[in-house]
């Protein structure tokens, strides 16, 4: 597709601002005019358009028609070095390599510019004089961040980011050992001394309390990280994964921009990779969004343990890119700075974990509850969501739209899947995440168990049981599509004989709205959780 007016998306793919680099007065070591204006003529590409030129420190981008082509500059920067040819050479190779794979119809390849007694041509077989990098140009206005300031993105395009992203990290080559850690603190600690040393541009902030809360959480984290770093979790992933880093494109997102100038950069833990873009939407106010990403990230995830113990380092990693493009955007954006430091603080600002079970016949909408949710609960981006319907699914090893036999419903099958799901839970709290599942709790025993648990966690315990008449059960158990519950009118028949014993869990009327029963629920657990802080400094 054709962008209608300069793709600032495409600028951002030679952005100087990556990991919080700040640019410097390069060291300029050849004259490359003779290549610009060749790649700025109209004739060069045979199109009737103007081409038009996006320059940054790094490189010159040209576009043309349908075509781009990005030439590094012939600059050295501490951080980047493109002084040389064969370095210039280097870098556009290393950026096809990490972006093909996740984009592999943007990216096409790396093309020579050569002279010959004729003059510049693109390829040939004259003399090389330089490199470029040969992109599709797409629709600027495709990228997830114009499409956010729009709106939210809604299930459907969360869930195909979660898969492509998780793609990306299944594909990245493990880097196992404890340096990409190290490299994070000391980014870590440059970034707060950065800060600091411009505490004036912000004289509302108290940012040196809040980098030693920042350097205190990365001491609780480092055991963690470091464990990670020995099982697999560390990747050479995309390293620069915001959303103008991702673009819509037929329909699916697409990552691109990944940084190629140094692995040691773009090496880092997966949950680091991914929260970038969970801090991106959660600052855009689309923490709705950013829920459902982690949720389906890691509802999808072959480590689905380790991803959920992972969490107790997410508020670091949130807080860190926040505090990241804080100070980059200082100079030249300092209300956006402003926002995004506030931001960084509230990331690692202790919140207590809450554990909530939804239990009920199949059709009351627990699902739909839960993750409405999801989204208010706890530290950002909200509650991870365990559902019962997916768990069974992942003890199959089906896609969760696979209808399973009913041998996979007994009753030691669903034993086994609450007692996983128990455990995940268990693991959440722990690493301070709140959690809910969603499940039909409807033998005493399971929901004693999950109570118990709670207790044995020390976290408070909120149960709602939802209710609604026999025949909207059955119409909106008829009218699911494509979902991972299973449950029939038959189910649904089969369900309402059963006794469901003795229920201490708060009653809700299902056949109300979301909205009202999200209200009502958010409702009680304000009270509810009033009243538990009042009775523990009572007892205190």
């Amino acid at each position: 597709m054709r962008a209608v007016r300069v793709p600032a998306a495409l600028s951002r793919i030679v952005s100087p601002h990556r990991m919080g680099v700040r640019p410097m007065s390069p060291a300029v070591e050849q004259d490359q005019n003779d290549v610009f204006a060749f790649l700025e003529d109209l004739g060069t590409y045979g199109c009737a358009e103007p081409v038009i030129r996006i320059d940054t420190h790094g490189a010159a981008v040209f576009l043309a028609g349908r075509e781009v082509y990005k030439v590094k500059r012939c600059v050295r920067f501490p951080f980047m070095d493109f002084s040389t040819l064969a370095k210039r050479h280097a870098a556009c190779v290393s950026e096809i390599a990490v972006n093909r794979a996740n984009a592999p119809g943007l990216y096409l390849g790396v093309v020579a510019i050569t002279r010959d007694g004729a003059g510049l041509h693109l390829g040939g077989t004259g003399d090389v004089i330089e490199w470029a990098v040969h992109l599709r140009r797409f629709d600027e206005t495709a990228t997830l961040d114009r499409l956010a300031a729009k709106g939210p993105l809604g299930a459907i395009l969360v869930d195909k980011l979660a898969e492509a992203i998780l793609a990306a990290h299944g594909r990245a080559p493990i880097k196992n050992g404890p340096e990409p850690t190290h490299v994070l603190r000391r980014l870590l600690v440059e970034t707060v001394e950065e800060l600091a040393a411009a505490a004036a541009q912000f004289p509302s902030i108290g940012i040196r309390a809040y980098g030693s809360a920042l350097v205190a959480a990365f001491d609780r984290a480092e055991p963690l990280l470091l464990l990670r770093g020995r099982h697999g979790m560390v990747r050479h992933c995309h390293g620069d994964l915001h959303l103008g880093n991702i673009a819509l494109i037929n329909g699916e997102p697409i990552l691109f921009d990944a940084i190629e100038f140094d692995e040691t950069v773009a090496t880092s833990d997966v949950l680091y990779d991914l929260g970038f873009l969970i801090m991106d939407l959660c600052e855009r106010g689309r923490r709705a969004d950013a829920n459902r990403l982690l949720n389906r990230y890691l509802s999808l995830s072959v480590e689905k343990t380790e991803q959920i113990e992972g969490l107790a380092a997410l508020p670091v990693f949130l807080s860190l890119r926040a505090a990241i493009r804080a100070k980059v955007t200082a100079p030249r954006l300092p209300e956006q700075a402003l926002a995004y430091l506030q931001a960084a603080i509230r990331f690692v600002e202790p919140v207590s974990p809450v554990l909530l079970a939804i239990g009920g016949l199949s059709g009351t909408g627990k699902t739909s509850l839960a993750a409405s949710l999801a989204p208010m609960l706890g530290q950002a981006p909200g509650a991870l969501h365990l559902r019962s319907d997916i768990e069974r699914k992942r003890l199959f090893d089906v896609v969760e739209t696979v209808p399973l036999p009913a041998e996979a419903y007994r009753r030691e099958v669903s034993a086994t899947v609450y007692h996983r799901l128990i455990d995940q839970a268990g693991s959440a709290l722990h690493a301070g995440q709140a959690v809910i599942v969603d499940a039909t709790h409807q033998r005493v025993e399971e929901r004693d168990a999950i109570a118990a648990m709670a207790a044995q966690a020390e976290v408070p315990f909120f149960g709602f049981w939802l209710e609604a008449p026999f025949d909207l059960l059955m119409q909106r158990v008829k009218d699911r599509r494509r979902d991972a519950s299973d449950a029939t009118a038959q189910v649904v028949e089969t369900q309402a004989k059963e006794t469901i014993g003795a229920l201490d869990w708060r009653r809700l009327d299902a056949g109300r709205s979301l909205e009202v029963l999200t209200a009502e629920v958010l409702g009680f657990l304000r009270c509810g959780r009033t009243t538990l802080q009042r009775a523990t400094a009572l007892s205190a």
